[in-house]
């Protein structure tokens, strides 16, 4: 058995994949306090609200309650510092930027025998990052660590991410690509009911679509899956992408096509001109609903609480920022499997020591 706790927790993404692939995640701890409700409702763990910062290796092992299990720190910290839009900016002032090094810390605190991180793959460029790992190796960690194309593991989204994975107990490694092909949009949302921009379903109040501007409105009517700005009459191109600085933005005010995976979904992925976030087929940007269903959260899964409002803004945030629960139940795949190698090669060793002759 696996234990975990999962650190910068958010909505639960990662401790969901972890729970589907079988390991028992205890606690979560992140400082939105907006991300409780979802985190607790949906998974059996606790959330609390505090950061990484404050916290001690005493109180992530006051988690695990297994004496025989393996325990696992899960440390996926806010990627906004090593993303590539801050690239060629100074982000080591950046009140996120000392968070690798306190996952670092409570490593080396509460030496748990399993870690894992995920972050953008640029993260590989900044020293910090190799600090932590070469830290993780000098305490005796196996690490493996690269950048995985999620389309190849089942996830409908083109998105690439950065996966370690640390292990005391021996050499570790990522599980194998899972599909030959890819999941597309239309296996994921095709089958949810039409709503229209500014609707919401009286089925599921997370199937909702932020409202459209008359003008976005014949926008979005002058778009095709999988073009851009670019198809649309002169008299509705925005100013900005007249100039030769903003004519290579092809990706904003886009459809998705139903044929392909989506685009990494953002914390703005419900809005129509943000990204290619337009649905494929409805002159809508993608609802709520559909956002988290592409970062392949099920179906049901609770953002807020039946008594209270849906925000946009925030709601989008906890999607966008989560690690999807497909990466995350791979991960806990991975450690499953490298687990189970370890101790199918101790059996084989003892009974081949039981079967030598006297």
């Amino acid at each position: 058995m696996i234990e975990a706790v999962d650190l910068f927790c958010g909505a639960g993404g990662l401790t969901a994949g972890l729970g589907q692939a079988g390991v028992r995640v205890r606690a979560g701890y992140d400082i939105e306090e907006s991300c409780r409700y979802a985190y607790e409702y949906n998974n059996q763990a606790q959330f609390i609200r505090r950061s990484v910062s404050e916290l001690t290796g005493d109180d992530i092992n006051g988690w695990y309650q297994d004496p025989t299990a393996f325990r696992l720190l899960a440390g996926c910290a806010p990627c906004q510092p090593f993303s590539t839009y801050n690239q060629g900016k100074d982000t080591t002032k950046d009140d996120k930027w000392p968070l690798m090094g306190a996952f670092a810390r409570l490593i080396d605190q509460a030496k748990p025998e399993l870690v894992t991180m995920e972050n953008v793959p640029t993260v590989t460029k900044h020293t910090i990052y190799h600090e932590f790992v070469k830290a993780l190796e000098e305490r005796g960690y196996h690490v493996w660590a690269d950048t995985v194309k999620c389309v190849d593991y089942g996830l409908p989204q083109n998105r690439q991410r950065h996966v370690l994975l640390a292990s005391k107990l021996g050499p570790i490694e990522f599980l194998p690509p899972t599909h030959t092909s890819p999941v597309k949009v239309e296996d994921v949302i095709r089958n949810l009911e039409p709503i229209a921009a500014g609707g919401v379903s009286p089925n599921d109040p997370l199937h909702r679509a932020s409202s459209l501007s008359e003008l976005n409105m014949r926008r979005i009517q002058h778009s095709r899956p999988g073009g851009s700005w670019k198809d649309w009459p002169k008299e509705l191109v925005a100013g900005c992408h007249t100039k030769e600085s903003g004519k290579t933005y092809a990706s904003v005010y886009g459809r998705m096509r139903w044929d392909t995976p989506s685009p990494t979904m953002t914390t703005l992925c419900y809005g129509f001109g943000n990204g290619r976030f337009g649905h494929p087929e409805q002159h809508r940007a993608i609802s709520l609903r559909e956002a988290a269903m592409l970062q392949s959260f099920p179906r049901d899964y609770r953002f807020t609480p039946p008594d209270q409002p849906i925000y946009f803004k925030t709601t989008g945030r906890m999607i966008g920022n989560a690690v999807p629960v497909r990466l995350g139940k791979v991960i806990g795949l991975s450690f499953i499997r490298h687990v189970e190698t370890l101790r199918q090669r101790q059996r084989d060793r003892t009974h081949a020591v039981a079967e030598l002759p006297a």
